[in-house]
C-alpha cells in the first residue's frame, strides 16, 4: 500500500530499549510498517510499504550492522525505488534509504541512535523537526522523547495529504510488548496517540512492570 508516512526509529543502548514512531494519512500504519526488538534493533518500512523489509530486517540485525542490513535487505527488492525504509541497529547506528520513486517531499536523517524519514510530507522542516526535538529530550524515558519527536513532525506539517493513523512501540526485550499503542483512524491521530500515552504511563505500565518475565515467572503482582 502506497503511504505517506513520517517515522522516527531509534535504540537507547545504555538502556537496552528500542522503539518506533510512526504517523500516516493511511488507516493503520502500526500494523504493517513497525517492527522493534531488543539485541536486534528498529525497523520502519513506508512509501510504497513492503512488510518483508521489516520482517526480514529485524532478524538480520541481530548479527549485521545497519548499513550493512540495509543493503542486503534492498538487494532482495526488485522495486527498492519505491520503498523507503529506516532502521538503527543494537549499537545505536542508524541507516535509511529513500527510492528516487517515492513521492515528494521525501527524505531521511540519521543521528546517535536513531534514524528518521518521510515522504509525502510538506517538506524538509518536517524531519529537521523530529531530529531536532528528539536529540533536545536526552534523558527522558526513550518512548517519550519517540512521542514528542512525532508531535514535532506533526506540528512541522506532516503528511500534506492530511492526518489519519499513528503508533508508537517500544521492546525492552521481554517476550511480550512493552508499549504497543495505535490509533488506526483519527482525525488529530499524533493527538490521540499522546492523550492514549498518557493513560498507559498512569495505568498500563505500572501494572506491565509486575507481569511475569523469564527471570522471575511468578511475576511482582501481590494478590494479597
Amino acid at each position: 500500500m502506497l503511504a505517506g508516512t513520517f517515522s522516527i526509529v531509534a535504540y537507547d543502548v545504555d538502556q537496552s530499549v528500542c522503539g518506533v514512531a510512526v504517523s500516516s494519512a493511511m488507516p493503520a500504519i502500526g500494523a504493517l510498517s513497525v517492527f522493534a526488538r531488543v539485541g536486534h534493533g528498529a525497523i520502519a518500512t513506508q512509501a510504497l510499504i513492503n512488510p518483508l523489509l521489516g520482517v526480514d530486517g529485524i532478524e538480520l540485525l541481530a548479527s549485521t550492522p545497519a548499513e550493512r542490513a540495509l543493503g542486503q535487505l534492498l538487494a532482495t527488492d526488485p522495486a527498492s525505488d519505491l520503498r523507503q525504509v529506516a532502521l538503527v541497529d543494537r549499537h545505536g547506528h542508524g541507516a535509511a534509504h529513500t527510492g528516487d520513486g517515492t513521492h515528494p517531499w521525501s527524505g531521511h536523517r540519521t543521528g546517535e541512535g536513531y534514524a528518521v524519514a518521510g515522504n509525502m510530507l510538506v517538506g524538509e522542516r518536517v524531519l529537521t523537526d523530529m531530529a531536532e526535538r528528539f536529540e533536545a529530550n536526552r534523558g527522558e524515558p526513550l518512548h517519550e522523547r519517540l512521542l514528542r519527536a512525532l508531535e514535532a513532525g506533526q506540528a512541522a506539517g506532516g503528511d500534506h495529504r492530511g492526518r489519519q493513523s499513528a503508533a508508537l512501540r517500544l521492546d525492552t526485550g521481554l517476550p511480550y510488548p512493552y508499549l504497543d499503542l495505535r490509533v488506526d483512524d483519527h482525525h488529530d491521530p499524533v493527538d490521540e496517540l499522546r492523550r492514549v500515552h498518557t493513560v498507559a504511563r498512569q495505568e498500563l505500565l505500572p501494572f506491565i512492570d509486575t507481569l511475569p518475565t523469564r527471570e522471575n515467572p511468578a511475576g511482582r503482582w501481590d494478590p494479597w
